[in-house]
């Protein structure tokens, strides 16, 4: 049992964490166990940083799902219509198979159970 099955008890957050190199994005408790338990401040730093792109920046509500199969990842942010705006594969990951979808909206990531 990988430290990941207790997601399911995020269901709102208490706290927000604001993201050290883009400073108007925030995250929530669940985004932050996940960062600190699978090792995947990455993952967040990836979906903050990608907030400068024009393509990825024009839309409202993303879902950012990453992959993870055989040590290797990919993430790839989703306009909420299943239609991709943005991937990025993941050379190295000991995240825990299968992966996980994260949020973000107005500013915040969080978890789908957060929302």
């Amino acid at each position: 049992m990988n430290a990941l099955t207790k997601l399911d008890h995020f269901t709102g957050s208490e706290n927000w964490y604001r993201h050290a190199l883009v400073q108007r994005i925030t995250y929530t408790d669940g985004v932050k166990y996940v960062a600190d338990e699978a090792g995947a401040h990455w993952l967040v730093d990836i979906i903050a940083t990608n907030q400068l792109e024009p393509k990825v920046k024009r839309e409202e509500f993303q879902v950012w799902k990453l992959t993870v199969a055989d040590g290797k990842g990919k993430v790839v942010c989703e306009d909420g219509n299943d239609n991709a705006v943005f991937s990025q594969d993941i050379d190295f990951t000991d995240f825990p198979e299968p992966g996980i979808t994260m949020w973000l909206t107005d500013g915040v990531i969080l978890l789908p159970s957060e929302y």
